[in-house]
């Protein structure tokens, strides 16, 4: 299958994203792959032997979201500069979201901009962090605060990688697909609840959907001036998690389980969703043994760890909440009140 990226801003730079369609990718210039030890065990020989170029390369840097840093990415760029890769060069991320994230920053700078490609082999990845161009690192003050959009000239999803998915990793990424569901299609979520996503054919059916969804959001709005933010449903809380564990306690996909939870129950206090559809949300949630629960230190803290997210403007915190299921709406004046007692309930 293959699901076509047409974006408005720069229109010359539309791509295709294709679903278990990897074949020959032939290159006139030098090609260096972006990948880990982890998953270079599993799948490097193979996409090496796929790629067709003047020079290839592999430039492997350490496995974890705590690498996820502006160190790692001096140390792509110098290897870059070690083999002599110049502004016709192609970088291939070979991994998950950190891998993606990483080699699309690391590409937007090199000599001003190079081109790269995608070839996610987590979940997480496939269905949400390869497609849309946004690229960064985190900082000792937030996750992705250091960044770029970049485009990738193509995605490659191949299911069968997913088989050598730890089931974490794999129920991490289901999260990323409830959550679109929840704020953007009610039909898709009732299909969820009545599927199971361990079945492979189920689980390629919800990654193409999820795909067909952020490719028609990232299509409106390439550079999340608008509905594109709404992507970032329960990742206002998840980024605060995530920064105070240290990225070690929870896997991304986890974080936005908790995060979803959290900002539901703000949906909650507000009106905007009821006690059952809070209810139905958790229980998708827990069937895939996502964590719903996480003990908040300081609610005070917590809040203030607001205004380092991306989504805070002008000392006001933007919050992506669920309307119903199905449907969304995008806040930016709760009472600060309001939101100290939802988090105290975490305490």
């Amino acid at each position: 299958m293959q699901i076509n990226i047409k974006l408005t801003q720069e229109k010359d730079k539309n791509y295709d994203v294709f679903i278990d369609e990897l074949g020959s990718l032939e290159f006139d210039a030098k090609v260096a792959i972006i990948t880990n030890p982890t998953v270079a065990a599993f799948h490097l020989e193979k996409v090496r032997s796929l790629i067709k170029s003047d020079e290839l390369y592999v430039i492997t840097i350490q496995d974890g979201e705590e690498y996820k840093n502006l160190e790692t990415i001096e140390y792509i760029l110098d290897e870059c500069f070690k083999h002599r890769l110049d502004r016709k060069s192609v970088l291939v991320a070979l991994g998950g979201g950190v891998i993606g994230d990483m080699t699309g920053f690391a590409a937007s700078i090199f000599q001003r901009g190079i081109e790269f490609v995608q070839i996610p082999t987590t979940l997480l990845a496939q269905v949400d962090a390869s497609v849309g161009g946004k690229t960064g690192v985190n900082s000792k003050y937030g996750k992705n605060l250091i960044g770029s959009f970049w485009q990738p000239i193509s995605v490659h999803c191949e299911t069968k990688f997913l088989k050598t998915l730890p089931v974490r990793e794999l129920n991490a990424g289901i999260a990323e697909i409830i959550k679109m569901a929840i704020t953007f299609d009610e039909d898709f979520f009732i299909w969820l609840e009545n599927h199971d996503l361990r079945d492979k054919e189920d689980l390629k059916k919800a990654i193409e959907k999820s795909i067909k969804t952020k490719a028609s959001i990232v299509s409106q709005d390439e550079r999340e001036a608008g509905v594109r933010a709404v992507l970032n449903y329960g990742h206002t809380f998840a980024h605060v998690i995530e920064n105070e564990t240290q990225y070690k306690r929870f896997v991304h996909g986890e974080a936005v389980a908790i995060g979803i939870v959290m900002a539901n129950e703000l949906a909650l206090k507000l009106g905007l969703m009821s006690n059952k559809d809070v209810l139905r949300i958790k229980y998708l949630l827990q069937r895939y043994d996502l964590p719903i629960d996480y003990e908040i230190k300081s609610a005070e803290d917590f809040y203030e760890h607001f205004f380092l997210d991306k989504k805070s403007n002008n000392n006001k915190i933007t919050f992506i909440l669920a309307n119903g299921i199905g449907r969304y709406k995008i806040e930016n004046s709760i009472n600060k009140k309001l939101v100290i007692d939802v988090l105290k309930d975490f305490e």
